[in-house]
């Protein structure tokens, strides 16, 4: 029996744009393990092709970063002895190192590792792909991903979209006619278009007949609230990541910022407005494989600085696109998707 290990240490989007990949590596082998962070393990447990999920806290990629000690080494070590991969694969974005745990699987006694990295590996990667033309940097993260598993030698599947293994009944949580998510929380605030802005893009949607549900976790739900005032309904910590995925599969389009419900929402094939914030780049992090219309000034003072908090007074990459501009793009995409259905 063939077990390949896969790790994708960081957030829900990054694990579920690395779908693909696991598909592909689940293709050839006989059993695949993930190794992810906290946040994004729960993006792991829906994705096709996976038999099991282990959690560690990477200390080089999650933040804040946790101290690293002997103990967390020796529970690293721990679980890879559980799972005793073949081989393993490890998926990572331009800016980050696979090495650190590269050597820790080559200590723990992994005979064939392959990864990407701009840093020379000597005997910690068995297969490394490097930037060039053929492994271009500005890519679509979840092409990326794949190309790392064609390399260990996993071909990419017939259809590379993202995907979930299955969606839960939300009948309760939602109406029995049509209706569109609005999804105003992020994982950063530099990634977030302003409140006041999300609850009269509610209103505006409310007057041209939509119904808008308005989704978040519990620690958002002051924020949910607030933008669904008396026009939306708020579902603000109402689920957790399947329940989520059910909701967006349901609506007719969904309006989120560069965060991982919209990676959710593409999993599931639902059209999204994408508010995007440039402090990543929208080639690499944009909703990957369905009808999107990415709204935000992307030539922003703050492109490419991967601020956690936006570092321009007033946000104005996202601040200055209209609440109506954004319903416009909604009234779009809906109808661009339902012509293309009859």
């Amino acid at each position: 029996m063939t077990r390949v290990l896969v790790a994708r240490l960081d957030s829900v989007g990054d694990v579920l744009l690395s779908g693909p990949a696991v598909r592909a590596i689940a293709a050839g082998a006989d059993e695949v393990w993930m190794l992810c962070g906290p946040t994004g393990a729960p993006a792991a447990e829906l994705l096709p092709g996976v038999d099991r999920v282990l959690t560690w806290a990477a200390p080089w990629i999650v933040s804040p970063a946790p101290p690293f000690t002997p103990e967390s080494a020796e529970e690293l070590a721990g679980l890879i002895a559980e799972c005793r991969p073949d081989s393993a694969v490890i998926l990572t974005s331009f800016h980050q190192s696979p090495l650190p745990l590269a050597a820790m699987l080559r200590l723990a006694g992994v005979s064939r590792i392959a990864g990407a990295s701009v840093d020379h590996a000597g005997s910690l990667l068995d297969v490394r792909l490097t930037p060039g033309e053929d492994f271009p940097e500005d890519q679509p993260e979840a092409l990326r991903a794949l190309a790392i598993a064609g390399a260990a030698g996993f071909p990419a599947p017939p259809d590379d979209r993202l995907a979930v293994r299955d969606l839960p009944d939300v009948s309760d949580l939602v109406p029995d006619g049509p209706y569109v998510v609005v999804h105003p929380g992020a994982s950063v605030p530099a990634r977030e278009w302003p409140a006041g802005h999300h609850r009269r893009l509610t209103e505006e949607l409310s007057e041209r007949g939509r119904t808008v549900l308005v989704t978040g976790t519990p620690a958002e739900a002051e924020l949910t609230a607030r933008v669904a005032g008396s026009r939306g309904i708020d579902l603000g910590g109402r689920t957790d990541l399947h329940g989520l995925a059910g909701i967006l599969a349901g609506a007719d389009a969904a309006v989120v910022g560069n965060t991982g419900p919209a990676h959710l929402a593409a999993a599931v094939g639902t059209p999204i407005v994408s508010l995007f914030s440039p402090v990543v780049p929208a080639v690499r992090w944009a909703p990957w494989g369905v009808p999107t219309i990415v709204l935000g000034d992307q030539e922003a003072a703050c492109r490419g600085s991967r601020a956690r908090v936006c570092p321009v007074p007033g946000h104005p990459c996202l601040s200055q696109v209209d609440p109506a501009t954004v319903a416009d793009a909604c009234e779009r995409l809906i109808s661009e998707t339902e012509g293309a259905q009859r």
